[in-house]
Parts: C-alpha cells; sequence; structure tokens
C-alpha cells in the first residue's frame, strides 16, 4: 500500500519551491497506481525521487524544512518499495526500504549534518524501521532487510548522540 502524501508537514498550507513539485509528482503516480499503470507510476516516483534527493541535499534557509525534505525522501522510498513488492519484484523493493533506512542513520552518524537535518533523520528513522520490519514479515528474512536494520544499531559516535535529542 502506498503512503499518502495528505498527512505530509505541508498539507493545506503553500509549498515551498520543489516541494510543490514534489508532491504533484508523487498525487500523480499514486493516481496512476490506482488506475493500474505501474510503469507510469514507476517514472513518476522515479522522477520524485531525484526531486526528494536534491531537497535533502538542498540545506537553504529559505526552503522546505529539514522535516519536510525528510519527509519527501522517505515517503518517495517507501512508496517504490511498494509499488516493487506489490509488482513481485522484491529485491528492488529491498533496495529501497534499504537505502532510506541507511541514509538515515548515516545522517544520524554525520558530524556535520546539521540538527534539524539529524532531528529529522531521527523522526522519520521509526518509518523507516517499521517498513523493513514489516517488509521482514510479509516475505521472509533477506540479506537487505537484515543489512538495513543491522546499520540501525551500528554505536553512534559520542557526538552525535548529544546532538540528538528526543522529544
Amino acid at each position: 500500500m502506498s503512503i499518502s502524501i495528505s498527512g505530509s508537514p505541508t498539507a493545506g498550507a503553500p509549498a515551498p519551491a520543489g516541494l510543490g513539485e514534489w508532491e504533484h509528482l508523487t498525487r500523480q503516480a499514486l493516481a496512476a497506481e490506482r488506475c493500474g499503470q505501474g510503469a507510469l507510476a514507476g517514472c513518476l516516483h522515479r522522477r520524485a525521487l531525484v526531486l526528494a534527493l536534491s531537497l535533502l541535499q538542498s540545506g537553504r534557509a529559505s526552503g522546505p524544512s529539514a522535516d519536510s525534505r525528510m519527509a519527501a525522501f522517505v515517503v518517495t522510498h517507501l512508496n517504490l518499495a511498494d509499488l516493487h513488492a506489490c509488482a513481485g519484484e522484491i529485491d528492488a523493493a529491498v533496495d529501497h526500504l534499504g537505502a532510506a533506512h541507511r541514509t538515515l542513520m548515516a545522517l544520524l552518524r554525520d558530524a556535520q549534518a546539521g540538527p534539524a537535518l539529524q532531528q529529522a533523520a531521527l523522526r522519520h528513522s521509526r518509518e523507516t524501521h517499521a517498513a523493513l520490519l514489516a517488509h521482514l514479515s510479509a516475505h521472509g528474512s533477506h540479506p537487505g532487510i537484515v543489512a538495513a536494520l543491522q546499520a540501525g544499531i551500528q554505536p553512534f559516535p559520542l557526538a552525535a548522540q548529544h546532538a540528538i535529542t528526543v522529544h
């Protein structure tokens, strides 16, 4: 089941540049999925992923919040994973689940990442962790799932531990 964007941090508010385009692409992709157009949905989700990656890497103060950028990144990977899993492409689904979770874990360990981005990574890591466990439950063990879960249990550097506060 694909993730809706109606609960995104920008729902109901004008989307900042880039994020509005991401939302539009994601809505189009989800509509294509509902109509049984898997190839079109995949193409649109991949375009949304390129944009989400660009948003995640941009740290402009005038742009979308760190949480909005992280949400776009995570939602797109989870949507692509769902699309691949529904098509029976388990390895591709695992690739997206693992990439999302490993990226968040790397950001949590990155001393150069800003505190807002690390806080967003921590919040969204619950979603990626849950998605990994759900995939494991539905499809059984897979080396990519195990590796992504192990990425979450690696020790954090002392500096990162002090930068992250749990709310």
